[in-house]
């Protein structure tokens, strides 16, 4: 089934987008609906508020988030955990690591994320 899923995940046409506007909980609500998997945002090494957007973020951390309006991610179940961490990293300067269902373990970085969602 690995190889069947992995070719199902590739040609998925639905992506998740990330909008710079919404607030923190509102992006990982939208992130575990579409994977299954939590979203958790960092201010330097804490986790940040949920309520805050990204750009709100800006302001409580010492790193620098660099929000546009026209910046946005989309993300796709093909996509390695690794590779979705990096392009909040360098899309917005923003920390966030990728966790199971009820955000207690970290999923590896090395598969992607239709395999973390279905436990493979």
């Amino acid at each position: 089934m690995g190889i069947l899923n992995t070719f199902k995940d590739h040609f998925n046409k639905a992506e998740f987008t990330i909008a710079p506007n919404k607030k923190l909980k509102t992006i990982s609500n939208d992130f575990k609906k579409a994977f299954g998997l939590s979203l958790v945002f960092y201010k330097g090494n804490l986790i940040a508020e949920d309520n805050l957007t990204l750009a709100g973020l800006n302001k409580k951390t010492s790193s620098a988030i660099q929000v546009k309006s026209d910046a946005e991610i989309k993300i796709r179940a093909s996509m390695k955990v690794k590779d979705v961490e990096k392009a909040f990293q360098t899309t917005y300067g923003v920390k966030v690591q990728i966790k199971d269902k009820e955000a207690k373990k970290l999923v590896d970085d090395n598969i992607s994320l239709g395999d973390a969602s279905r436990g493979d």
